[in-house]
């Protein structure tokens, strides 16, 4: 969508427009494809025709909101903090969130060192509820720090719960990690995230596309999801209900092409089952950043097997395995009743009892044969064969 690198007038029209349009409106997102942020500024600070797809009531309204953008004051307000306005056509600007097409952001306010579009090619988001369980903490931050130990970036919204126990996750680890904000991103909200949000700033990259000092509401919440979403090669929820914020960035990355995942909860837990209705669906099951990275990540990247413990009587040769199954519980057998019962010749049978008494297995008793303490519980209370 982006024709080229912005001129300085586009940039500053642009930065204008932050003030103007709301996140994620898609008519103002046709009027920039279609005619230009500067003269879709021109239009709105003249007394010409207004622009199609609005009311008379509507365009006034972002006639005044024209009438008030000190864009150059906005650009200075972010440089006092280390933040920059990356907009299309920058060498910095994510290409994915092209796919978002008329709502795709006017631009983004940047606050971090690292390059926002390099980021985002090896990007993970972890997102979910707000008033998450000790459970969903824990796997959000495991999965946090997981993703950003094998050289993921971890993408969220900075919010209370699942959001900052991934943030946090990913910075122990010493990772990477990117706070997308409903808000200004020279402001910490929610404000009990004040220091982590400046952590995050330091170590990472905090993204927002309102300008600075705008304040957050519960639409731009929910636009805001969209560029988690779009940014991100995959998204994992983490424990949400039914109606919740985090299912929304889900359904959004679907739409999207983009993987979409989830973390198994008790049944009876109202937190998961939003993310169970999301299993049943088109959602892929995992448990740990392994299996996420499997999905999202390049051909080879395959999680370990999963398996139970290795026991001793795995490592059996099936001969000798069948031999052990053979004898009893409780009591003795001879070599006869043994290799009948493993259906073998007599011969077999004592030279496989021998090699299992060697390994501690079995113990000879005159002309019997008895599985030793060790054996019962590995072959028995284990589940074993019984």
């Amino acid at each position: 969508m982006s024709a080229g690198p912005p001129t300085d007038e586009d940039r500053l029209a642009r930065v204008a427009l932050t003030r103007v349009l709301e996140p994620g409106d898609e008519i103002g997102g046709r009027w920039l494809r279609e005619a230009g942020p500067v003269e879709v500024l021109r239009r709105l600070g003249g007394e010409e025709e207004r622009l199609p797809g609005v009311t008379a009531r509507r365009w006034e309204g972002l006639r005044a909101r024209a009438a008030r953008a000190r864009p150059q004051e906005d650009l200075e307000a972010a440089a006092d903090v280390g933040a920059r306005f990356v907009c299309p056509g920058d060498a910095e600007w994510p290409l994915p969130l092209d796919d978002l097409g008329d709502a795709r952001p006017i631009g983004l306010w940047v606050r971090g060192r690292a390059s926002l579009r390099i980021w985002a090619v090896r990007s993970v988001a972890v997102v979910g509820a707000r008033a998450c369980t000790q459970y969903g903490a824990h796997m959000a931050a495991e999965l946090g720090a997981g993703l950003a130990e094998r050289g993921w970036v971890v993408v969220s919204g900075g919010a209370y719960g699942v959001d900052g126990a991934a943030h946090r996750g990913a910075l122990g680890a010493g990772g990477a990690t990117v706070a997308v904000l409903a808000c200004g991103v020279d402001r910490a909200y929610p404000r009990g995230h004040a220091e982590l949000i400046g952590r995050i700033a330091e170590q990472g990259l905090v993204v927002g596309e309102l300008p600075p000092g705008d304040h957050p509401t519960p639409s731009r919440f929910i636009l805001r999801n969209r560029l988690i979403a779009a940014l991100t090669r995959g998204t994992v929820v983490v424990e949400a209900a039914y109606r919740s914020g985090a299912l929304a960035t889900a359904r959004g990355a679907q739409e999207l092409g983009r993987f979409t995942m989830g973390v198994p909860g008790p049944a009876t837990s109202g937190l998961s089952a939003g993310v169970h209705e999301l299993l049943r669906g088109d959602g892929a099951l995992v448990t740990d950043a392994a299996e996420v990275i499997e999905l999202v990540g390049d051909m080879g990247d395959l999680a370990p097997e999963r398996r139970g413990p290795v026991l001793p009587r795995d490592l059996l040769a099936p001969g000798a395995a069948r031999v052990l199954a053979a004898l009893p519980a409780r009591g003795r057998a001879t070599a006869g009743d043994v290799a009948v019962g493993a259906g073998t010749s007599v011969d077999d049978a004592v030279g496989r009892l021998y090699e299992l008494q060697s390994l501690g297995f079995v113990e000879r008793h005159g002309d019997g044969w008895q599985l030793t303490r060790q054996a019962f519980v590995a072959v028995f209370a284990t589940g074993g064969e019984s």
